[in-house]
């Protein structure tokens, strides 16, 4: 049964991605959230770890309140991935016995990459999040501690190591999307499927990597 509700969940998403650029409804609200809520409750149904089941939940939470318009929908979106960005640290640190800044000795490359982007994003992301300021600097060093942390974790959980690169650059194309590219620019519809893509690939490989299915 998990795997069905786990696998029935990723049919869904691939479904929704034609309507990731339509308008705010009911129905696109809750085909968005859909997916990943059906990925926590295949890892609660398969007595999968309670952390992750949250992190999944929350995450849910997080689809749902992206998914409508305005100002405080997205700030309770940003505070819902937020929570499961700590969440998954949670678990992850717990899996690997280390800590974030460890994964500099794991894979160095990666964390140096990782790094460098979060450095840069106060270049050519936060001087055009307006009173997003804050909200966004904080959110953008929680997924830096994510991506860290899950490069603290052994050779055997890659998947979870995988969902958490494509985690961070899927939220590095919606940064894009939100505060440089707009609403009316040409490019946005192509980028709201990339990040529906990698945003899925990610929660699928951390579902999977940290033991989703028991």
């Amino acid at each position: 049964m998990p795997y069905f509700i786990a696998l029935t969940g990723l049919a869904i998403a691939v479904t929704y991605l034609p309507m990731t650029d339509r308008p705010t409804g009911g129905l696109r609200s809750v085909w968005k959230t859909v997916p990943v809520a059906a990925l926590a409750l295949a890892a609660w149904i398969a007595g999968g770890p309670a952390l992750l089941v949250a992190a999944l939940f929350l995450s849910a939470l997080g689809d749902f309140a992206l998914s409508r318009d305005g100002e405080a929908a997205f700030l309770y979106g940003l505070s819902s991935f937020a929570l499961s960005h700590l969440v998954y640290i949670l678990h992850i640190l717990a899996i690997s016995g280390l800590m974030p800044w460890e994964g500099f000795a794991q894979i160095p490359l990666a964390a140096i990459v990782l790094a460098g982007i979060t450095i840069s994003t106060e270049l050519w992301l936060i001087p055009h999040t307006g009173a997003m300021k804050w909200p966004v600097r904080a959110y953008v060093l929680i997924i830096l501690t994510m991506g860290l942390s899950a490069l603290t974790l052994p050779g055997a959980a890659w998947p979870a190591i995988l969902g958490a690169g494509l985690f961070t650059l899927s939220d590095l194309i919606l940064s894009v999307e939100l505060f440089r590219l707009g609403p009316d620019h040409g490019l946005t519809a192509l980028a709201s499927k990339i990040v529906w893509i990698t945003y899925i690939a990610a929660q699928a490989g951390l579902f999977w990597g940290l033991g989703g299915l028991g």
